[in-house]
This record gives structure tokens, sequence and C-alpha cells, in this order.
């Protein structure tokens, strides 16, 4: 990468301050994020000028825009710490996990209270059986008389799948 002019790095970092408030106020582009990657490619640098290289000696120095670089991070930061989320796709999954969380927490009601509906049913029928047998014993002939009938269907109050017992 060549050397760039004066003039045109005050532009280029003038660029990348309007594209870093426009970032921050949460302007974003479509399919963008609120990230170095973003500002680049709205200030229309490379990225790579943010970032410190090596010398072939060793040494390191600083990327020409690195210090707009930190600036951002640290704003980012200071923003994303007041709660105050500026990229909707952050504010999307913040609000997605808590949708998901209310959606698990009513599904787990909801099975609880089919659990104990399926209870009360195999309850409710094996009444409704008892019931029935004696409105059948008490209406036969056998019941005006006075004499017994034979076993007689009673209700199970809970537990198996059976839904009346001979007694």
């Amino acid at each position: 990468m060549g050397q760039i002019s004066g003039s045109e790095r005050r532009r280029n970092e003038e660029a990348i301050r309007a594209a870093m408030d426009r970032l921050l106020r949460g302007e974003l582009p479509p399919g963008g994020r609120c990230d170095l990657k973003t500002l680049a490619a709205e200030a229309g640098i490379n990225r790579t000028g943010f970032y410190s290289k090596k010398n072939p000696n060793g040494t390191v120095r600083e990327g020409p825009y690195q210090h707009l670089a930190e600036d951002f991070v640290r704003r980012l930061k200071a923003l994303h710490e007041a709660g105050i989320l500026q990229d909707p796709r952050d504010a999307r999954i913040a609000r997605l996990k808590a949708e998901i969380d209310a959606l698990r927490e009513r599904a787990a009601r909801r099975s609880e209270a089919i659990e104990k509906l399926g209870e009360f049913k195999i309850l409710a029928l094996s009444r409704i059986a008892a019931q029935h047998e004696e409105i059948i014993r008490q209406r036969s002939p056998q019941a005006a008389t006075g004499t017994p009938t034979g076993p007689r269907l009673t209700a199970v109050p809970r537990g198996g799948q059976t839904i009346g017992s001979c007694i």
C-alpha cells in the first residue's frame, strides 16, 4: 500500500468520523452491523488501516486510522454498558431470546395443565362409568324386589388405566 497525502488522510478521517457518528446513532446500512468492518465500508476505506502493522524488522507501528478505531470501540462499549443497543440485530437477538424464554415457560405451564387434565379425565370417566352402572342396577327388575344383582362396578379414584373395578 502506498503513502497517502495529508489532505487525503484528512478526508478519510472525516469520512470515518461521519460514518462512525451515523453507525453509533443506529443508522446502519442493510445487512450491516455496528462494527469496524461496516465502519470501513461506510467510510470507503480499507479496514486494515484500523489495525497495527509489523515492520520487517519486527517492530510494530500503529495503523493510520487505529486511533479512530479505538475511539469507535470505546464509544460503542460505553453505549452498550449504558444499555443503549444501537445495533438493531443485537436488539433483535435480545428480543428473540426473551421471547423464546417466555415461550418455553408458557409451554411448560401448558404441559402441566395438560397432565392435570389427563388425570381429571381418567377420574371423571371412572366416576361416570360407576354412575352408569349404578343407574343400570337401580333400573333393573331385581332392584325393585331388593334382590342383589351380582358384581357391581365402582369408581377407581386414580392410578391406572382401569376405568372401574368389580366388587
